[in-house]
């Protein structure tokens, strides 16, 4: 049984499923002899992020398309601006989707592909948050110490107590008062994992009659979550405040460099992602540009001051996704630098027609669709160019049709016309 999992509506199957994964990849590096958390979360991250690589190829994709498009789509915006009449909107709704299907991409494309990646990459970061409740082979290195702990008089109140002086912060968060001896199990196996260092000394001033078992499933799982001299489940701060105070500058050197590199790699990715195309004065391209700056900007910064504060696990997931990310991105750009946009294009209009096709459309409706949203846009302003005539402009106009038909050639069908509209008024008057 897992523990306490995360068990959100969304996330928390997508968590489960990754779990098997990352409980796989453990398993496999045990059976080499390798137990360490901190290696799996790094394969773990180059396995989902070669999975999702198709998504992120078509992302990328995308995006080059996007900015070939962009001088068409802008120049629409423009045609339009300042129109909100119903017309004019639907107009330029069929113009863009047009140039949509000229270069055989859909409008939902890109955000279609991060609706995808967006839920797995979250619950990714639920699992590496409790590893325990995904991966026995954790699991397993805490059932001596558990059952020793539950079988110690008040145990519950210790473990309370625990929690609230170490400020230990578990998902959900820890509850001892439970009846459920598995449910309480879980709990103790939450706490245990996301204790730092210092917590285990704690834990052996409040279970004396334990401290054995406890040094001996530290040392288990302090080798287990031990990745370059340092535990996964401290923070950075942690580390260098303890060692500083040693003298272990060695320690608090490291420490450092897992902020510093988690900033230096998501500049980095940064750097490779391909660049938002000009948007010649339009404001609302100029603001959506600013505003992706000013996150390209904060986001590296925002991860240099979480991973002070946050488990070393979290921060060699965020360095392993960063440089993933970048291979990804310089073998993408390099890649896209040698095809001709011209052929994908091509590829992307006949995968298009053969969709339409599919689907009974025929080629020449789009075409004949935005005909007739170009006469509805004339249509209102002629009958409102009408509407706007005074009665002597009227009269003029009606004086100046009559004046043609007077002078209709003899014979012809508007002469005949007129010979029939005077007898009828000479009828008329008798």
């Amino acid at each position: 049984m897992l523990l306490t999992a995360y068990n959100g509506a969304i996330l928390g199957p997508i968590a489960k499923v990754l779990g098997w994964v990352m409980n796989g990849i453990y398993a496999l590096m045990s059976m080499i002899g390798i137990e360490n958390v901190g290696l799996s979360i790094i394969i773990f991250t180059i396995v989902i992020y070669a999975i999702l690589f198709p998504l992120t190829y078509k992302q990328q994709k995308f995006s080059k398309l996007s900015q070939k498009m962009q001088p068409e789509l802008q120049a629409i915006q423009k045609k339009y601006n300042g129109k909100k009449d119903q017309a004019s909107m639907m107009a330029m709704q069929e113009e863009t989707q047009a140039v949509y299907e000229k270069y055989g991409v859909s409008m939902m494309g890109s955000c279609v592909q991060m609706l995808i990646q967006m839920p797995l990459l979250f619950a990714l970061y639920r699992v590496f948050l409790n590893v325990p409740a995904y991966v026995s082979g954790v699991k397993n290195n805490f059932s001596t110490l558990v059952d020793g702990i539950m079988a110690t008089s008040g145990y519950q109140d210790k473990m309370t107590q625990l929690v609230t002086d170490l400020r230990v912060m578990t998902t959900p968060a820890a509850d001892f008062t439970v009846s459920d001896p598995t449910a309480l199990s879980n709990s103790i196996v939450d706490v245990l994992y996301k204790m730092n260092s210092a917590g285990w000394e704690n834990l052996k001033s409040a279970f004396p009659s334990l401290t054995d078992t406890i040094n001996a499933t530290y040392d288990t799982v302090s080798h287990v979550n031990n990745f370059l001299g340092l535990n996964i489940s401290d923070t950075p701060w942690q580390v260098m405040t303890t060692n500083f105070a040693s003298h272990n500058f060695l320690f608090v050197v490291l420490a450092l460099l897992v902020p510093v590199i988690s900033y230096l790699t998501q500049v980095l990715n940064i750097k490779l992602m391909p660049q938002a195309a000009p948007s010649n004065g339009n404001s609302d391209n100029d603001m959506a540009a600013q505003q992706m700056k000013m996150m390209n900007r904060t986001m590296p910064i925002f991860s240099f001051v979480m991973c002070f504060t946050v488990p070393v696990g979290l921060g060699i997931y965020w360095i392993a996704g960063a440089v993933v990310r970048s291979v990804q991105q310089f073998f993408l750009n390099k890649h896209f630098e040698k095809i001709n946009l011209e052929d994908i294009i091509k590829k992307n209009q006949e995968k298009a027609k053969k969709k339409r096709e599919k689907m009974g459309i025929a080629e020449n409706q789009i075409s004949n669709a935005a005909k007739i949203n170009t006469r509805k846009i004339d249509e209102p302003k002629k009958e409102e160019k009408k509407s706007n005539m005074s009665e002597a402009q009227r009269e003029l106009e009606l004086e100046k049709a009559n004046a043609a038909k007077s002078k209709a050639k003899a014979g012809s069908m508007a002469a005949k016309a007129n010979m029939v509209r005077n007898f009828n008024e000479k009828n008329s008057r008798k």
